[in-house]
């Protein structure tokens, strides 16, 4: 039997998971669903469902893997006691590859574009024009180069590889993001886009669609639902206080989205500011690739020689952001072969990574059919379901008891605490409901 890894600090964990959390849809989904949601009252309803949805399912994720210690299938075979578990299991392992498929290729783009702004940096015009230029060419290499940084870190297994990138890749996440807003705004125009930002118009806080939009960012910003969080929990030591460490998660992860938001809202109206278009003619917001692709490299272009370094700095960061959510995806399947095939880390990681690329592959060689179909099906589909099937197991399927005795393990007064005299009851009834209203709304 190959032996589990298990971070060997506590910021190891809250530094991995909270990059796994922290993905692209925090840095360009969250702003722009700010944007086209009544500004900061969007930020608002966003706060408070990330804590009522968000973090109890994580928990579920968490407590379940801890506690079987065990890759996605063999820990819900364990908590359902039959088959149910481990095709739900199965069901999570195949969601979660399709997301990696197009991850990649989106990782990618965010890697030719870091490479673009440096090559225009040293003035080599025509390359720049390839890097950025759609292609079938580009996308095959980038989503290659990007699943190999990937594979790169997996393979040096769960101290060594996830934990030891994640402590250095957050941190200058973190540190990017501050000295980006900190430039922005000091440019004619930022104050305007601060203000839509964090002056909330409280009529739209009803509004059904805001609260859609809202739920849907809190509960796929934290990568809820396909096993992620639940391989990351099976890896924690038994004495760590669960409930604590998982809010520590889902504070960097709002934090993140938070900052995200303060620095892409008021660099918008700065590129409004410089004659960019950042409004549709019917004057909605543009969307998130083109926001990304479109609005930011000209704004970035209007800006001369500063504007290539903030170019070269913003790209970086969405880089990071990509890598750290795509090493959490991939440990997914990879757990599972290590542990069931008893196969070695870097075989396995290599194996599984060479069949998403190829899946891939048929995504770029498809692209106007494929990408936004598998998007919806994995995303919008697939991923609430599989959310809800874990509420299922964690509330009604699950022994009450054996919850129990795992948060003792962290915490001798467990049943005293707040959190358990709400969790239980809360992932049972509340967290099912709001999954179902959520995914019904989205139909």
């Amino acid at each position: 039997m190959t032996t589990r890894g298990e971070f060997s600090s506590r910021i190891g964990f809250i530094l991995a998971a909270s990059g796994s959390a922290v993905g692209l849809g925090n840095i360009w989904g969250f702003p722009t669903q700010v944007a086209s949601n009544g500004g900061a009252a969007f930020v608002l309803v966003y706060l408070v469902l990330a804590f009522l949805l968000a973090y109890p399912v994580l928990m579920a994720e968490l407590l379940i893997g801890r506690a079987t210690k065990s890759n996605v299938v063999d820990a819900l075979g364990q908590v359902s006691r039959g088959i149910s578990g481990r095709l739900v299991g199965g069901w999570g392992i195949v969601t979660v590859s399709l997301i990696l498929a197009f991850y990649g290729i989106v990782g990618g783009w965010m890697l030719a574009y870091t490479i673009e702004a440096l090559v225009n940096l040293a003035g080599l015009e025509q390359l720049s024009q390839w890097l950025i230029t759609f292609s079938l060419e580009r996308n095959l290499l980038f989503c290659a180069l990007f699943m190999l940084l990937t594979v790169g870190v997996v393979s040096g297994g769960v101290v060594n590889g996830i934990e030891r990138w994640s402590v250095r890749l957050m941190p200058t996440l973190f540190i990017i993001m501050l000295i980006l807003f900190g430039y922005v705004m000091t440019q004619n125009g930022a104050v305007d886009g601060l203000k839509v930002y964090l002056l909330p118009d409280f009529t739209e806080v009803l509004n059904p669609d805001l609260l859609i939009s809202a739920m849907g960012q809190a509960f796929f910003s934290m990568s809820l639902g396909v096993g992620t969080m639940l391989i990351y929990g099976s890896y924690v030591s038994h004495s760590e206080n669960l409930p604590r460490l998982g809010a520590a998660v889902s504070l960097v992860d709002i934090g993140v989205a938070v900052l995200a938001g303060l620095l892409i809202i008021p660099a918008m109206y700065v590129a409004l500011n410089n004659g960019v278009q950042i409004f549709a003619e019917n004057g909605s917001l543009l969307s998130e690739d083109t926001l990304i692709f479109t609005v930011l490299p000209s704004l970035f272009a209007t800006m001369g020689v500063v504007g290539g370094i903030v170019a070269v700095a913003f790209f970086l960061l969405m880089s990071i952001a990509a890598l750290t959510s795509s090493i959490s995806m991939l440990e997914v399947p990879v757990s599972y072969v290590v542990e069931k095939r008893n196969m070695v880390r870097q075989k396995a990681v290599w194996l599984i990574a060479v069949i998403i690329f190829s899946l891939s592959c048929l995504i770029i060689l498809n692209f106007d059919s494929l990408f936004g179909f598998v998007i919806a099906l994995s995303t919008r589909y697939s991923q609430p379901l599989l959310g809800l099937m874990l509420c299922v197991f964690a509330g009604w399927v699950w022994r009450r008891n054996d919850i129990l005795q795992e948060l003792k393990k962290g915490d001798a007064h467990a049943e005293q605490r707040f959190f358990w005299r709400i969790w239980p009851w809360y992932v049972k009834f509340v967290c099912p409901l709001i999954i179902v209203l959520m995914f019904y709304s989205s139909l």
